[in-house]
Order: structure tokens, then C-alpha cells, then sequence
């Protein structure tokens, strides 16, 4: 009677569950065979002829951060290799007109495109907002960059689409459902294994907050859910054709997460270091101020109070002897409101500290006065925790400023590492160190000083522009085939 009752239950639930199956299996096919239908009408040209299309989805492309610089070389190496190619960006920035956003790679990064790009612009990019997901922020902005993706779809479907901002979940719909070939440049994990750690070991950081360190229930709630969630970042990354990523470091994560190592390569970021080493480079002069340069755009894992406690540690203490007076002069892109209550936070920090005097803010400027800076610096600063590369670490060097990095990420495995043997720049970890470390810079004779700037300028070569295209070029190869 049991065995009966549980078939009579059984056997319809499965029979409801393969047709709903059935179902949606025709839904989604029928959506793709409508979109590459609209393709299809859309993209005739007068000959006959049309285009490739290579869309990239960067819908913060007006942000003037380092994976903007990658997008704008990224195309332009497109426009410099393929005559056939139409470029297309998904920009949620409706402020400004194509035209103004392509002026402004120009004025930020010197970035000249040979041909005009296609700017398709959303109106949905509210939805990867991070304010709009107080509590599980990373599941949100996942599903929110989904619904994004498809209103990117639905306005143009390309046939080749470059993830460049880091929104994994937009792979799937693309290749599935728009028939795309589909690639991307990961920047950053939006998961990764030091963040399960993090939770794991109930570390106190910016993304896991003291009520849940404070809670063993709270945290294993939170990893449960991190696991759920790398597991589906996990999916959906591997469904991409091709994969570049920008450091060792994010290497490694991607490979333990995504698992598609035939696909992955490293292509390092193209830095603008030819404009910097055109900086001369000599012995110091005497002078009655030195200057630390911090560049970075004020985000929070960026830790520019780290560098601000580091610095007035170092002045409070006077242990840097007679020398000229310092100042700290932090430089970085303002994308929001909320950067700009961060920066005002940070000024105060300042004043609490009393160092408000010696700090010196520069928000959003162009790319002459930044290359002024750093050719009057003495030391660039760079404090973030597992910074995936680091390009403003690469063009602090470039220019000459002797690098003090976080020893972690990036700076670690990729950049600030021994040039022939020889030393390049230093790595620190909290705000002693950073501050000892600076002592010690100050305390070097400029000669010794003028050797280690001339070792990473050698070292940089490997983050050029050339190099860039060179490796990009040769990763999205099989897009084209």
C-alpha cells in the first residue's frame, strides 16, 4: 500500500517536473532563434556586407580606472589588427555622449582610437549597484548584472562579446541564448579563496563586517553561502571560450574556481610606461619638500587610511631626521557620491590625526598633472590587500618613484619583484611597517636611492602597451576563427 501510494505520488510529480523541463528547454530555444532572427534583420549592411560585431560589456567604461585603460587598448588593438571589425561597448554611463567618453580615454590615458566605436546605452545599471544590496551584495549584483546583460542583448547582438568588467554571469546568456563566441578579462574574482578564508578564520575586513566574526552562526551561514556562491561563478565562468586574466594571482584563483586551464591565459594590463620613462631620471637635488604619491581611485579596499595612519606615524614620530618637510598627496578617480563621502571621510581622518596640512587631495585630474606628481615624487604608495595587479604600482615606477606595495596580490608575484637580482621596490603589510620601510627609503643615500628607481624602470617593460597588444591579440584568436 505504501510502495503504491508513494508511485501515485511519485510518478506524476516526475512526469510535471520533465514537461515544465520540456518547456522551458523550447522557451530558451525559442528566445534564441527570435534574437538571431533580430539579428539577422538588424545588421545588413548596403552591400550586403556586414561588420563584425565585438561588443564589450563594461558599463562603467567612463570610470578613468585601470580596466578602463584595458578596454580603450583593448580596442584599439582590435581597430589596429581587423579592418572588418565593429566595436560596440555596453556603458551605463547616460551622462555623457560617445563622443565625450571616447575624449575622455583620450585625456586620461592618451589613448587615440583609429576608428569610431558603438556605444550602446543601458538604462538598467542601477542594478549592479552595490548600495542596492545592503546583505548579500555579491549574489545580487550577480542576478542584477544578468537583467543588465539582457537588456544589453535585446539592444544589439553581437557576434563576438567581451566580458571586460568582471560580470561573469552575462557569459551564459550571451552564448546561449545570443549565439555568441564569448570571452572576457577578469580584473578581479568576484569570489575568491581568500575570501572564504577570510570568513572561515572569522578575519575582521571591509567585506565581512564584526557582527559576523562576532557570531560562529553568522559565519558559517556566510560561508555556506560563499561556497553556493563560487560554486555558481564556478558554472558560469566556465562557459567562456577564452579567458585572460590579468596577474599570477588572479590566475590562480580563476584556475581553482573556473577550472578551464586550456582557455585561461595571463595578459597583463597595458600601462602607459613609455610616457613615463620619458620622465628623466637623475640624482635628487636638494629640496626643501618631499613628496609621497599615492595613485588609486577611492574605493575602499584601496585602504587609503592605511596610508594615512602610516604617514602620520611617520611624521609623528620625527624619525626621519632633519631632512625637508613631507607631504602625502593621495590622487584617484571619484566615480559616485559615495566616493566622495569617502574622500571627505579620509579628510577627516586627516584632521584627526592632525596631518590635514600635509595631505594633499587630487580628484579626478588629467594625466599631465598626475605625470607631474609622480615626476616630483619620491615615493609611491600603494597599501590595497590582495590588489589583483596594480597598474598605478607599475607607473609609479615607470616614472621613477622608488614603489612601497602591500605584500600581497599582484605587486607581490608580478611586479615588485627582483629585476636581474636586483631590487626594485619594497613590499610592507600594516601601518609599522609601512612606516619603517619609509624611514628606511628616506634614510638611503640618493645615489642608492636613484639605483633601485633605475632597476624598475628596467623591469616594466613587460607592462607595455606593446606587450599588451601582443598577448591580447594572441588570446582572443579563437574568437575570430
Amino acid at each position: 500500500a505504501c510502495f503504491r501510494l508513494l508511485c501515485s505520488l511519485l510518478l506524476p510529480a516526475l512526469f510535471l517536473s520533465g514537461i515544465l523541463c520540456i518547456c522551458l528547454v523550447v522557451l530558451l530555444w525559442g528566445i534564441r532563434l527570435w534574437i538571431q532572427r533580430k539579428k539577422q534583420l538588424s545588421s545588413a549592411g548596403r552591400d550586403g556586407k556586414r561588420p563584425l560585431l565585438v561588443a564589450f560589456f563594461h558599463p562603467y567604461c567612463n570610470a578613468g580606472g585601470g580596466g578602463e585603460r584595458v578596454l580603450w587598448c583593448a580596442i584599439r588593438t582590435l581597430q589596429k589588427k581587423y579592418r572588418n571589425v565593429t566595436c560596440v561597448v555596453y556603458t551605463g554611463d547616460r551622462d555623457a555622449t560617445g563622443e565625450e567618453i571616447v575624449e575622455g580615454a583620450f585625456r586620461r590615458f592618451n589613448i587615440k582610437l583609429i576608428h569610431p566605436v558603438k556605444f550602446v546605452f543601458l538604462e538598467k545599471r542601477f542594478l549592479v549597484e552595490a548600495s542596492l544590496y545592503p546583505h548579500f551584495t555579491l549574489l545580487g549584483q550577480s542576478l542584477g548584472s544578468v537583467f543588465l546583460g539582457w537588456e544589453a542583448l535585446l539592444k544589439c547582438v553581437p557576434d563576438i562579446y567581451i566580458d571586460s568588467m568582471g560580470y561573469a554571469f552575462t557569459i551564459p546568456l550571451f552564448k546561449y541564448l545570443g549565439g555568441c563566441r564569448v570571452g572576457c578579462y577578469v580584473h578581479y574574482p568576484t569570489i575568491s579563496t581568500d575570501m572564504l578564508s577570510v570568513v572561515r578564520n572569522q578575519d575582521t575586513r571591509f567585506n565581512n563586517a564584526a557582527f559576523i566574526t562576532n557570531s560562529p552562526l553568522f559565519s558559517k551561514f556566510k560561508l555556506v553561502y560563499y561556497y553556493f556562491f563560487a560554486f555558481m561563478y564556478g558554472l558560469v565562468g566556465s562557459c567562456s571560450d577564452v579567458v585572460m586574466v590579468n596577474s599570477s594571482w588572479t590566475l590562480n584563483h580563476i584556475l581553482s574556481l573556473w577550472r578551464a586551464g586550456a582557455c585561461t591565459s595571463v595578459v597583463y594590463p597595458p600601462c602607459d610606461v613609455q610616457t613615463f620613462l620619458d620622465i628623466p631620471l637623475e640624482v635628487e637635488k636638494s629640496t626643501s619638500e618631499y613628496s609621497i604619491v599615492s595613485v588609486g581611485q577611492f574605493r575602499p579596499e584601496k585602504d587609503h587610511p592605511l596610508q594615512i595612519r602610516a604617514f602620520a606615524k611617520l611624521l609623528k614620530e620625527k624619525r626621519v631626521g632633519q631632512e625637508p618637510s613631507l607631504k602625502l598627496i593621495l590622487i584617484g578617480g571619484c566615480r559616485n557620491q559615495r566616493d566622495e563621502e569617502r574622500v571627505n571621510n579620509l579628510k577627516c581622518l586627516c584632521e584627526e590625526l592632525g596631518v590635514r596640512d600635509d595631505v594633499v587631495f587630487r580628484i579626478n585630474i588629467p594625466f599631465e598633472e598626475l605625470k607631474r606628481h609622480l615626476a616630483e615624487a619620491t615615493i609611491g604608495l600603494h597599501t590595497m590587500w590582495n590588489e589583483h595587479f596594480g597598474i598605478g604600482v607599475v607607473e609609479c615606477m615607470a616614472a621613477g618613484t622608488i614603489i612601497l606595495a602591500h605584500n600581497s596580490g599582484g605587486p607581490k608575484l608580478d611586479i615588485v619583484v627582483p629585476h636581474e637580482g636586483r631590487v626594485t621596490g619594497f613590499l610592507a603589510e600594516d601601518e609599522d611597517s609601512y612606516a619603517d620601510t619609509m624611514v628606511y627609503i628616506f634614510s638611503l643615500p640618493p645615489e642608492k636611492r636613484l639605483e633601485i628607481r633605475e632597476n624598475a624602470r628596467r623591469s616594466v617593460h613587460r607592462f607595455s602597451d606593446q606587450h599588451f597588444e601582443d598577448t591580447f591579440l594572441l588570446s582572443v584568436e579563437p574568437l575570430f576563427k
